[in-house]
């Protein structure tokens, strides 16, 4: 199947629309691509509550680690799963808040002018071949569609938050991702 973006959105993608998400600044200044991972309890995979917590549903009865994230208000463009399944939170030409606190080359929040990919995963456990196609093609498709994007100019949350974050990882292949992308 050929993925398409129409009017912002993946076509192919589960729509699971987040209430985290504003108006960009510029929407032409869609210039970075973010790599994340999340799992919910943290190392559990194939719940709901990933969809719950950017969507502000989230019990935090449900698991004691959710008691320490079920106030915050956070979101991403899009969410792989890992038998490659995509959900998507919020349309590319919307602000997701991914990033936090945040800076790439010199200029700070990334939100407004990035794309912000969660992986379903941790940094110790290593990702699915699905995801890792997913995607690539998604990227390629990102890239086409928003020319301000290239591969100098995908990161991940570690990069962009040092010491504060560490997704994607020690576990995701950078190496085997970029190769899968055209040359810049």
């Amino acid at each position: 199947m050929s993925l398409q973006i129409i009017e912002h959105l993946l076509v192919s993608a589960l729509q699971v629309p987040s209430p985290n998400c504003s108006e960009r600044i510029d929407t032409a200044d869609i210039s970075l691509l973010v790599i994340h991972n999340i799992s919910l309890p943290p190392g559990d995979f194939g719940g709901p509550h990933i969809d719950e917590l950017f969507c502000n549903r989230l019990d935090v009865n449900a698991h004691p680690y959710f008691a320490a994230i079920g106030n915050l208000r956070v979101s991403a463009h899009l969410f792989i799963r890992r038998d490659g399944v995509v959900v998507q939170y919020v349309p590319f030409n919307r602000k997701a808040f991914h990033a936090g606190i945040s800076s790439f080359a010199g200029r700070n929040e990334c939100n407004e002018y990035s794309i912000g990919i969660e992986l379903e995963g941790t940094d110790e456990i290593p990702f699915t071949d699905t995801q890792y196609q997913q995607l690539a093609a998604i990227t390629r498709l990102l890239l086409f569609v928003y020319p301000g994007i290239n591969a100098q100019r995908i990161a991940g949350h570690a990069d962009i938050a040092p010491g504060r974050k560490t997704d994607p990882g020690p576990c995701f292949d950078w190496g085997r991702y970029l190769d899968s992308l055209p040359p810049a």
